[in-house]
């Protein structure tokens, strides 16, 4: 049975804060901080070594792989964790070169979240084939699959904006030239329903720190379509990737499953937490979850732009279109929001002004929503983000 959204308990929130950043960090769930130090003390510190198999270490990655499967639509046994989201970008990329090694092409667009083209272009150098990276804006991406394209690589939903590509029109139209096509879940995965099977994409990759809430450089994870699961090159060998780790074979022998695009030493306590994290999730329908998400993004734009002319909804109006976020341009976006965040109500800014603000039903309601609108409007009607304490840029913003 579904569960009521939201969960608030489920959550440690501050007292007083509206917490519209969970795009970009998701908060604390409860008990995650008892869960790491009974890894900390009872698991590492009371078991030492023997917890690899005591406490059932080795098979964490894969426990939570089955686990994050069931939120994007896809089998059990078809996604590895562990990692950061730009060495699964890089695995991801490079595997899927080498399932079209006769053309030159990777198509993204020029709204990709950085890392994701920085991946590219690092490999691209490393490889010294001859291989272009193509970048056409988001909108013109469908026309620019065409038949020299080998990999196509895009973000589902845009981190500045919002603005959705719809994966199973993109992914058809990448199959029909014959390309690849791989898709980055970062803002996607818990954020929006999603059916990889259903989609047919060969590979995706997310992270778990977002609306997966489970911490500040939680493990990745990697997505590969079931049928090339023992097929799929991976570029980065690595030793928990072996068929047998422990027979300590001076050749790699790949795993005869998705386990093969698993590199290094899974981080033990991160997906601890991440898998206690994943609790939250028991019983909530994404269906549910993403109509909760579409009514208080529907009256937070209502809200804003009725209290607040001076802002411009960046994001795109029709909710089909647009992942869980809401983003507002506003020339001075920067020290607004820390205006805002001074007041309780968290978003973030991202470069060069855009105001950004992520809606996770788990723990957000309408009257949030309202409240969050109001100490806006007063940031912005009373120019409070003049203040010289906001005007000075933090390293994170």
């Amino acid at each position: 049975m579904a569960v009521k959204l939201p969960r608030k308990d489920m959550f440690d929130l501050p007292e007083g804060v509206i917490y519209l950043d969970g795009n970009s960090l998701g908060p604390l769930p409860s008990g995650a901080t008892e869960r790491t130090a009974e890894v900390i003390r009872d698991e590492w510190g009371g078991q030492l070594i023997k917890a690899w198999n005591t406490a059932d270490w080795m098979a964490l990655p894969k426990k939570v792989g089955d686990r994050i499967a069931g939120l994007i639509g896809a089998p059990e046994g078809s996604v590895a964790t562990g990692d950061t989201l730009s060495i699964k970008v890089y695995q991801a990329l490079a595997a899927a070169l080498k399932m079209n090694p006769e053309r030159r092409v990777i198509l993204s667009d020029n709204g990709n979240f950085p890392s994701d083209l920085y991946m590219a272009q690092g490999l691209i150098g490393t490889i010294d084939k001859g291989y272009e990276l193509r970048t056409p804006a988001p909108e013109d991406v469908a026309e620019a699959i065409t038949e020299d394209v080998a990999v196509v690589m895009l973000t589902q939903v845009d981190y500045r904006s919002g603005r959705m590509h719809d994966m199973v029109e993109i992914t058809r139209k990448a199959h029909a030239v014959g390309a690849v096509m791989i898709w980055d879940l970062a803002h996607s995965a818990g954020a929006v329903p999603l059916d990889l099977t259903g989609s047919n994409a060969e590979f995706a990759v997310g992270c778990s720190y977002k609306y997966l809430n489970g911490g500040p450089g939680a493990p990745a994870f990697i997505y590969v379509r079931p049928d090339l699961a023992t097929t799929v090159q991976p570029a980065l060998a690595g030793w928990l990737g072996h068929e047998a780790p422990f027979a300590m074979d001076p050749e790699y022998r790949p795993a005869m499953s998705t386990e093969r695009m698993r590199v290094g030493t899974p981080p033990i306590v991160q997906l601890s937490l991440l898998d206690h994290a994943l609790n939250v999730w028991d019983g909530v329908d994404m269906t549910d979850l993403r109509a909760a998400s579409v009514a208080l993004s529907e009256c937070f734009i209502k809200e804003v732009e009725a209290r607040c002319p001076q802002l411009t909804l960046a994001s795109p109006r029709d909710a089909k279109e647009r992942g869980s976020q809401v983003s507002f341009a506003f020339e001075h976006g920067y020290a607004a929001m820390q205006a805002c965040i001074d007041r309780g109500v968290i978003g973030d800014f991202r470069a060069p002004n855009i105001m950004r603000f992520g809606f996770t039903p788990l723990y957000l309601d309408e009257a949030d929503v309202i409240r969050a609108a109001e100490i806006i409007e007063e940031v912005i009607g009373k120019e409070l983000w003049r203040d010289p304490k906001y005007q000075t840029v933090s390293k994170v913003t």
